[in-house]
């Protein structure tokens, strides 16, 4: 059984653990190997050959601090219950460590699953909260913007304490969400099924209903900064780690 970055030539085996474990498409996972991954963000377990336990992350930033989001933590269905995430995680905690990262975020699916990574080491860092919405009778004027000026924007709505997600990250989530913005506010999602999933929300409340209008939809799901709902957790990694206290922009 060994750590380490994987090989390029260990993505097909990426590939298929991610897809067992979270059933995305194969065109979600051709947009996240071609746009999202750097084997320099990934740390694996490889055991006879195989690669059976994964993670990923991408930096984000908060308060000048350096912070790994992790993401897509797998372990093959077959080698689960040996201990496989815990000592994939001490690895990563040395990695980051040595590269100067302050502390680890990452967003579990469930507040449960929040739970269950406290016990290594994990606590609640980041809360918002999430709306549902019909579509207004009048719709909101609506331009849609382009990822460098949705990062300029953002950078001057986030709430304090609000995580920034540049770089190679806004890369992927461009291939993902479209952008909005309108008279006091800024959005990033997008249209399923008609109805508007929106995975960020800043700014004016009042929009909300004009912008599901604007956009064909029936309905939206808005995710923005509040109190109600716990959502990201944090592992520090050095002594005086300021805590984020806003998050939102999760590969969900």
């Amino acid at each position: 059984m060994r750590s380490d970055y994987p090989q390029l030539h260990q993505i097909p085996q990426l590939r298929k653990l991610w897809k067992e474990a979270f059933g995305d498409s194969d065109a979600f996972l051709d947009a996240f190997f071609t746009c999202g991954f750097h084997p320099r963000r990934c740390r694996c377990i490889t055991e006879n050959g195989c690669v059976v336990s994964v993670l990923y992350w991408f930096e984000v930033t908060c308060r000048n601090q350096r912070f790994a989001y992790l993401y897509a933590v797998a372990t093959a269905a077959s080698c689960r219950g040996r201990g496989l995430f815990s000592a994939l995680l001490a690895d990563t905690k040395q990695v980051l460590t040595a590269e100067g990262f302050d502390g680890i975020l990452l967003v579990p699916e469930t507040e449960s699953l929040g739970r269950m990574y406290e016990k290594f080491g994990f606590a609640l860092s980041a809360t918002v909260d999430c709306i549902t919405v019909s579509a207004g009778e009048i719709p909101a004027a609506v331009e849609e913007i382009g990822p460098e000026t949705f990062a300029a924007l953002r950078r001057k709505m986030l709430p304090e304490g609000g995580v920034l997600q540049e770089g190679e990250i806004l890369t992927f989530l461009a291939s993902q969400y479209r952008f909005w913005t309108g008279a006091g506010w800024l959005a990033a999602g997008q249209v399923y099924d008609g109805r508007l999933i929106c995975q960020e929300f800043l700014g004016d409340r009042n929009a909300a209903k004009g912008l599901v209008r604007a956009l064909g939809a029936s309905a939206g799901v808005f995710r923005m900064p509040g109190k109600t709902v716990p959502f990201a957790w944090i592992l520090p990694l050095r002594g005086g780690c300021e805590r984020p206290a806003y998050f939102a922009l999760a590969l969900d």
